[in-house]
C-alpha cells in the first residue's frame, strides 16, 4: 500500500513539475517580441530510483535558465554605439550639405560671378553712373550672400548644440531607469525574467548615444561606464552628465570672439568628452567641434567661409585703394568698397557689408600706372573671376574654387557618413541575428517544448487515474 501511495506522490509531483515547464513556454512564446527578452528554460532533474532502498524516483524541477550570452550582447551594444555615430553624422551633414549650393545662379557662387560680370560691364563704360550703381548692387548682394550663408551656419551650431543637450538628457533618463532597476535587483528580484528583459533593452538604447561597458556585479547589479571609465550607474547610485560650452581648462582660445566648443562634463566635473566615441552624442560632438568650425569659424579657427569672405573683400578694398576716383589735381584715391568686423575673423562673413560711405561717384576706376589707365582698377577687379597670380586666390585657389572646395568638404563628409551608415546597418543586423540565434525564442521549438510537456503532463495524468482507481479497488477489498 505504501508503495501504492509513493507512485501516486511521485506523479501528483510530476503534474506539478511539467506544469511549471509550460508556464516557462508560454512566458517565452507572449515575451518573443519584447524588447531585452532571452528565451528561459526548466531545467527537468530525475530523482534516484531504487525501490529496495526507499528510493522511488520521479522528477523534479530545477533552476529556470535563462540562454542570454552577455558576450553577444555587448556586442550588439558597440555596433549599435557606432550605428548611432553614423546615424546622427548622416543626418546633420546632410543637412548641412543643403546649404552649400555649387549652382553658379545662386548663393554665393552666383552673387560671385554676379559681381565680376558687372565689374567687367563697369571696365567697358568707367564714367557710367548705371555701370557704377550695377556694381555697388552686385557687392550688395554678395555681402547678403555671405551673411545669409553665415546664418545657416549659425542656426546649423545651435540645433547641433540644442541636439546634442537633448541626447545628454535622454543618457541621464535612461541611467536613471537602470538605477531603479539596479534597485529592484537588490530588493531580491535577481531571477525576474521581465526585470532583466528591461535591463538589458535599457542597455542597447543607452549604447545608441555613447559607447559603454555594462558589468555584471556578484549582488545582481549592473555597473555601467562610459569609455571604460567614466561611471554612469553603480549600484543604487546614478551620475549625470552635462553640456558646457566653453574652452578646457589649459586650452585658451586663439582666434577672438570664436564660439567655444561643446564639452561633456560628469558628475565630478570633469571633462570626458575624450571618452565618448561612439554613439549619437559622439556624432554630434564631431559635428559641433569639428565639421562646423572648419566652416563658419571657433574658438581656435577662423573657418573657411570667413576666410574667403575676407580674402574677397580685402583684395577688392586693396585694389580700389591703389586706383583714383578723379586725377585731380590733386587725385582722388579709392575707398574701400567693403566693411566687416576685423576685430572678430570668426564673424567676418557675418558682418560684411558695403561700405555705407560709397556711392557710385567714388568707385576708383583710374589705374595710376605706370602705365596709366583709365579703366585699369576696373580691369583688374574683372579679372578677379580668372586669376593670373597669388595675390588674387586663396591658397592657390580662384575664389569661386575655393568655394567649390568648401561645398567639396561638405559633400564628402557627408557621403562618408551615409557610405558607413549603410555598412554599418548591416554590421548591426548580423550582431543581432546571432544574439538571436543564441538568446532569441524560437516559436518552432517553443512549440515542440509544449507538445512534449503537454504529453508528459497527460500521462502523469493518467498515471494519477489509474493510481486513483487501483487506491480505490484496494480499499475496497479490506474487509469491513
Amino acid at each position: 500500500m505504501s508503495d501504492l501511495f509513493s507512485a501516486l506522490s511521485n506523479s501528483a509531483n510530476a503534474l506539478q513539475v511539467f506544469q511549471r515547464a509550460l508556464t516557462v513556454v508560454q512566458n517565452n512564446v507572449v515575451n518573443a517580441s519584447s524588447p531585452g527578452y532571452a528565451a528561459q528554460s526548466l531545467s527537468l532533474e530525475a530523482e534516484p530510483f531504487q525501490p529496495n532502498g526507499g528510493l522511488p524516483g520521479g522528477v523534479t524541477a530545477g533552476e529556470i535558465q535563462s540562454s542570454r550570452d552577455e558576450y553577444s550582447e555587448q556586442s550588439v551594444r558597440q555596433q549599435f554605439s557606432a550605428l548611432g555615430t553614423f546615424e546622427q553624422k548622416a543626418q546633420n551633414l546632410a543637412d548641412l550639405e543643403l546649404n552649400f549650393n555649387v549652382s553658379s545662379d545662386s548663393g554665393i557662387p552666383g552673387a560671385l560671378n554676379k559681381f565680376f560680370q558687372t565689374v567687367s560691364s563697369w571696365s567697358v563704360t568707367p564714367n557710367s553712373g548705371a555701370s557704377r550703381q550695377a556694381v555697388l548692387d552686385s557687392a550688395q548682394q554678395l555681402t547678403q550672400a555671405f551673411q545669409q550663408a553665415a546664418a545657416n551656419l549659425t542656426q546649423a551650431t545651435n540645433s547641433t548644440t540644442n541636439q546634442l543637450q537633448q541626447n545628454i538628457t535622454h543618457v541621464n533618463d535612461l541611467t536613471s531607469h537602470l538605477r531603479i532597476y539596479n534597485q529592484q535587483r537588490l530588493a531580491g528580484n535577481l531571477n525576474d525574467a521581465g526585470l532583466d528583459a528591461q535591463i538589458h533593452s535599457t542597455l542597447e538604447q543607452l549604447s545608441e548615444y555613447v559607447n559603454i561597458t555594462a558589468i555584471n556585479q556578484a549582488n545582481g547589479s549592473v555597473t555601467v561606464l562610459m569609455g571604460g571609465q567614466t561611471p554612469l550607474v553603480i549600484g543604487a547610485n546614478q551620475y549625470n552628465l552635462q553640456v558646457s560650452i566653453s574652452t578646457a581648462a589649459g586650452a585658451p582660445a586663439t582666434v577672438a570672439g570664436g564660439l567655444p566648443p561643446a564639452r561633456i562634463i560628469d558628475a565630478q566635473g570633469n571633462d570626458v568628452t575624450g571618452m565618448i566615441s561612439q554613439g549619437k552624442v559622439a556624432g554630434l560632438l564631431d559635428v559641433r567641434n569639428n565639421v562646423l568650425p572648419s566652416l563658419a569659424g571657433g574658438a581656435y579657427q577662423q573657418g573657411s567661409l570667413n576666410q574667403l569672405a575676407q580674402g574677397v573683400a580685402d583684395r577688392v578694398n586693396q585694389i580700389l585703394g591703389s586706383g583714383n576716383i578723379s586725377d585731380g589735381p590733386p587725385p582722388v584715391t579709392g575707398i574701400p568698397l567693403f566693411t566687416y568686423a576685423a576685430g572678430s575673423p570668426s564673424a567676418v562673413a557675418h558682418t560684411l557689408s558695403v561700405n555705407s560711405a560709397m556711392t557710385p561717384g567714388q568707385l576708383a576706376a583710374i589705374d595710376p600706372g605706370p602705365p596709366y589707365v583709365s579703366n585699369g582698377i576696373a580691369l583688374r577687379l574683372a579679372a578677379l573671376a580668372s586669376p593670373q597670380n597669388a595675390a588674387d586666390e586663396i591658397n592657390g585657389f580662384s575664389y569661386a574654387e575655393f568655394y567649390g572646395n568648401i561645398a567639396a568638404q561638405v559633400g564628402r563628409e557627408s557621403g562618408n557618413a551615409q557610405t558607413q551608415l549603410t555598412i554599418q546597418q548591416q554590421v548591426v543586423a548580423q550582431a543581432r541575428s546571432l544574439r538571436s540565434q543564441i538568446s532569441g525564442v524560437s516559436l518552432d521549438a517553443e512549440a515542440a517544448k509544449m507538445i512534449e510537456f503537454q504529453r508528459a503532463y497527460s500521462a502523469a495524468a493518467r498515471m494519477v487515474s489509474v493510481l486513483d482507481q487501483l487506491t480505490q479497488d484496494t480499499i475496497n477489498l479490506i474487509p469491513l
